[in-house]
């Protein structure tokens, strides 16, 4: 089991996400209590690229402080929506026979979609806590809508398992 923290970058998390005060407060237990129990941190990060403020050497490319990786701590960094294309994330976790992920992070309607679908479709059972995803109000759904779309109809009992986050604490410390 790992718990997968994806593109919780400075630029990304601000106060105009969805439940804000919620996502900030239940990641960071997450990984509080995934490195209490000895379940790997892995973090995946987006690089937008030359030209754009989320790309390596600025400010807002780096992990929000509430949530940086320790030393040790595999980083990978992709520059599409899923964490597995072209990142070695996926290498990583067969090599380490891997099967069960805690998937947290940003945009609940992006990249944390497109991760969850492609970790299905590899074969891993996918696990959202409640309120560990988020996202901004786009032109077709504000951030609530979006989250409840995707954690209450699309992914659950699709594609991930969306469970309590005090159900996913009670799994890492098991």
């Amino acid at each position: 089991m790992v718990l997968l923290v994806v593109d919780t970058q400075k630029l990304l998390v601000n106060s105009e996400l969805y439940s804000f005060e919620n996502l900030v407060k239940n990641i960071r237990k997450l990984i509080d209590t995934a490195r209490e129990n000895n379940i790997e941190v892995v973090y995946v990060i987006h690089d937008d690229g030359v030209e754009n403020d989320l790309t390596k050497g600025k400010d807002g490319f780096e992990v929000y402080e509430d949530f940086k990786p320790m030393e040790h701590e595999k980083v990978f960094i992709k520059n599409v929506n899923s964490a597995f294309r072209g990142t070695g994330l996926l290498e990583y976790l067969r090599m380490n026979d891997e099967k069960d992920i805690i998937i947290v992070g940003l945009q609940t309607d992006k990249c944390i979609d497109a991760t969850i679908k492609c970790g299905f479709e590899h074969g891993f059972n996918m696990i959202v806590p409640s309120y560990t995803n988020s996202t901004v109000n786009n032109d077709f759904m504000n951030g609530e809508q979006s989250y409840k779309y995707y954690n209450e109809f699309m992914w659950s009992n699709r594609y991930a398992e969306c469970i309590s986050i005090d159900k996913v604490i009670e799994i890492i410390k098991s």
